[in-house]
């Protein structure tokens, strides 16, 4: 090759490679293995293809403006006002394109959040905040507490600045709000009135919105699927919709009071697909309400419930995966979950890498170039596509019972969400579903990170509720597998070392490496030390070695062909050196029961009961 003339013309002689081609290549490597094997399912059953034709005539989904970049915001949730507006100062003057006040109490607080929204605290926590400056404001109000939207707008008024010029989302979210509490003040056909009213005086007052959030984040916190999500966020909207206008609203000028929030995982594909749906879905409704579709608001938030607090810096990759996957998806603001937000209010530095992520994705990889990337992307076209058809009999249902509060006091959302979360946690159990730093790959050597020393806001909701059913509680999927290392951690502060498993490896280091290695992962991830060893093929040696190691529990480990010679006189030796309980990686095959009577108690193996069998060794550890 002699120029770049010459490189281009013989990228030219090759032909475009079609589905059929490259579905010859994956046969050749199944090598008669059914093509169905790499066909999987997301938690809406929705199916995932090893390989898509492409999208042909697929156009890209209007939404944020082409070639503009998404809004980076920053959590404000500090209860100190003056350490709440240092922190928004530095957020502002290094990146940050916005604030997002979190209030002690509100569905997204964390156990954190600014203590009140009276006038006072706001103007302690945005003294110096210059309002018509480019600057965002997000507010997060909380449902029965002080009315931050008013309050804010007489503050931007005392302080001279025209309300059309400044970016405020007043974001009020009763309805996920009171889904998350599982109670209200009233019933809804009280509490719209005032609202629409409260909605209206903004507008009359000269500020652009939006003004109502309808907020995902409660399903997805909870453990919801993205249809799920979808669907409930739909609901909101419409039921703010259908406020408004009884407040004497347009319906044009209704639906630009309303804005959206949806999680960004770590699952990009599916995080791309959610956000293009969502845009898909809202034009819908648009033209059933006899408009033309207008790009809406959608705000993005990393997710909560993939946050672990073992091995806290992967969540920063998590964190950069599911800003990547927000802003390709069309994201018109995002706010990163600072890595240590489940372990405690995060201090300056991880504030900064919250930010930093964003920024580095911005400025230096360019993602907001191109507009809808993904259009014509034969995947991501497919799962926009399922994920319309899988949310709208959803929202249809929610719809037919009566709207999003008829279907919360019947419990029907919640039931769902129960269902999808229960299937979740089983996954993760069996460790289908990974976390790392949690479920897979522990580190019981890891150094702690800081946190700011600030006590969880705990918030008390006054007066009767008015209604009550099923709330949407938040959770993190990590927490299982949390709650035993932190046994294991209890340990070693009053004993001063961990509970130990000895690994009774037998043979040679090509026999027992795969499952030694695996059963150092499965105990590990339960807060269990494992203590290595050398291959045994001596049961006297093998005996000795446990006794030196001063553990109490131990795991056979090597292939299946070495459990067949040695595995059994294994088990009697380690029994008799007094392994209060023996554990074999692996399945027992032929020779369980004989197994079994030398004295193997249990088998640990891919896609079993990982958390189960940790549980039940814990107790084990305890009544000893």
């Amino acid at each position: 090759m002699t120029s770049e003339t010459d490189a281009l013309r013989l990228a030219g002689d090759f032909a475009p490679a079609s589905y059929d081609d490259w579905r010859k290549l994956v046969d050749g490597v199944l090598k008669g293995a059914p093509f169905e094997k790499l066909v999987s399912k997301t938690s809406d059953g929705l199916i995932i293809q090893p390989i898509y034709p492409r999208a042909r005539d697929a156009a890209p989904i209007p939404g944020r403006a082409p070639g503009a970049p998404w809004r980076i915001m920053q959590r404000i949730d500090h209860s100190d006002a003056a350490q709440a507006n240092a922190q928004a100062l530095h957020d502002l003057e290094n990146g940050a394109g916005g604030l997002e006040l979190e209030f002690a109490g509100g569905p997204g607080a964390r156990g954190f959040g600014i203590v009140d929204a009276t006038k006072e605290t706001l103007a302690r926590v945005l003294h110096g905040v210059v309002f018509d400056a480019g600057i965002a404001i997000a507010l997060n109000p909380v449902l029965g507490r002080d009315n931050a939207g008013i309050n804010l707008a007489d503050l931007v008024e005392a302080r001279g600045f025209e309300p059309a010029k400044v970016d405020i989302r007043f974001n009020y979210q009763p309805l996920s709000t009171m889904a998350v509490r599982g109670a209200a003040p009233a019933p809804w056909p009280e509490l719209a009135p005032p609202f629409a009213r409260m909605i209206r005086e903004l507008m009359d007052r000269g500020f652009k919105g939006p003004f109502a959030l309808a907020d995902g984040r409660p399903v997805h916190d909870a453990g919801g699927s993205e249809a799920q999500e979808l669907a409930f966020a739909l609901a909101i909207a419409v039921t703010y919709l259908r406020a408004l206008e009884a407040g004497g609203i347009s319906l044009d000028i209704a639906r630009a009071a309303v804005s959206f929030r949806l999680c960004a995982d770590a699952d990009q594909f599916l995080t791309m697909a959610k956000f293009r749906a969502l845009r898909l879905l809202w034009a819908r409704i648009e033209q059933a309400c006899g408009l033309a579709p207008r790009p809406v608001f959608i705000a993005a938030e990393t997710a909560w419930r993939m946050l672990t607090q073992r091995d806290a810096y992967v969540n920063l990759v998590r964190a950069t995966m599911a800003t990547f996957s927000a802003g390709l998806g069309g994201a018109d603001s995002i706010t990163v979950l600072p890595h240590t937000l489940a372990l405690g209010l995060p201090d300056g530095f991880a504030r900064r890498i919250a930010r930093n992520t964003q920024l580095i994705l911005l400025e230096e990889s360019s993602l907001a170039k191109v507009a809808d990337p993904a259009a014509g992307a034969g995947s991501i076209e497919a799962l926009t596509a399922q994920l319309c058809e899988a949310a709208w009999p959803l929202f249809q249902e929610i719809e037919q019972v009566g709207g999003i509060v008829a279907a919360l006091q019947q419990n029907l959302i919640q039931q769902r969400v129960a269902a999808t979360r229960a299937a979740r946690e089983a996954n993760l159990a069996r460790r289908k579903e990974v976390l790392t730093g949690a479920s897979e790959f522990p580190d019981l050597q890891e150094a702690a990170v800081t946190v700011l020393d600030a006590t969880p806001v705990a918030f008390v909701a006054s007066g009767e509720a008015g209604i009550k059913f099923d709330a949407l509680p938040p959770m993190r999927l990590a927490a299982p597998f949390e709650l035993l290392r932190d046994r294991s951690d209890d340990m070693l502060k009053k004993t001063g070392a961990r509970p130990k498993l000895f690994l009774a490896s037998l043979g040679t280091p090509a026999d027992f490496t795969p499952r030694a290695s695996f059963a150092k992962n499965f105990f590990e991830t339960g807060g269990i030390e494992t203590v290595d060893s050398a291959g045994f093929t001596d049961p006297a040696a093998l005996a000795a070695a446990f006794k030196a190691s001063s553990a109490s529990l131990a795991c056979l480990c090597s292939s299946d062909k070495v459990y067949a010679e040695h595995a059994i006189a294994a088990a009697k030796a380690l029994h008799d050196a007094g392994a209060r309980h023996i554990y074999l990686a692996g399945r027992g095959g032929e020779q369980e029961a004989a197994l079994r009577s030398a004295g193997v108690d249990g088998f640990i193996f891919a896609g079993g009961d990982a958390l189960a069998t940790l549980t039940e060794v814990w107790k084990r550890i305890e009544t000893a």
